[in-house]
């Protein structure tokens, strides 16, 4: 099964689901350490830790998902390459549950840096009447790195599109890159930035767009754009060709 959603910027998503209607409500607090995990060269074990910081008792379930990026979505698909244990826990107000991940293959020799995601979902109690039951999900990055030596590689051009405008990104590296803070100046002094709530995140071998807020008169092909933005190794400053995208 395939399940495909946006990620958030924070690297520990949560996504409210409410799940009745009601004049009171009740919600629990989790919260996981650490809030992205990456895996040496070749290290198959690691460990999560979900602590629950409400009032009552809660249970949650831990799945592991590959993901990937296609387009400009993020898509998760169940698999089983990361074992979880325990994928099920109740724990008490106040508490904390050590989850044990475990990669069965790490990347070999030359493969690009692996990539998968830990879904935290809190299990709803019982229905109770006049009671909003609000639960959490939360997504926690898994970056599995090769033997070799690895590096993101990203080329940016800007695309203008029925009054739209993209930064995209091209990474031909083995590795993700993040990109944050994103803003695109022009030479009169025109500036334009990304819009909130974006995944900072680009995978290794992907080409995916950061949709980048339109106010007055939009850049047009074949112009020159100044780029700054935040990278994984620091300031990404450059310039950027703009192209009309049909």
């Amino acid at each position: 099964m395939i399940l495909c959603h946006r990620i958030a910027v924070a690297e520990a998503l949560a996504a409210i689901l409410v799940l009745a209607t009601s004049l009171a409500a009740g919600a629990q607090v989790l919260s996981v350490q650490p809030v992205n995990i990456f895996l040496a060269p070749g290290q198959s074990a690691t460990t999560l830790t979900v602590t629950n910081q409400g009032a009552s008792k809660t249970a949650v379930q831990i799945r592991a998902y590959a993901w990937s990026q296609h387009g400009d979505d993020d898509k998760l698909a169940a698999s089983e390459q990361v074992v979880v244990s325990p994928p099920i826990a109740m724990i008490d107000p106040g508490s904390s549950q050590v989850v044990r991940l475990i990669l069965r293959l790490p990347p070999l020799g030359n493969d690009p840096e692996a990539t998968y995601r830990i879904l935290v979902d809190q299990i709803p109690p019982p229905a109770e009447p006049g009671i909003v039951h609000v639960v959490l999900r939360l997504s926690i990055p898994i970056f599995a790195l090769p033997p070799t030596r690895t590096f993101p590689n990203v080329q940016f051009h800007v695309e203008v599109n029925a009054g739209q405008i993209y930064l995209t990104g091209m990474n031909t590296g083995l590795r993700h890159e993040s990109i944050r803070e994103i803003e695109l100046s022009t030479q009169d002094g025109r500036k334009f930035k990304s819009a909130p709530g974006l995944s900072p995140y680009i995978l290794a071998g992907v080409t995916r767009r950061w949709n980048i807020i339109a106010q007055g008169s939009l850049p047009q092909p074949g112009e020159i754009l100044h780029l700054t933005a935040q990278g994984i190794a620091g300031a990404i400053e450059e310039q950027v060709r703009v192209v009309s995208k049909q």
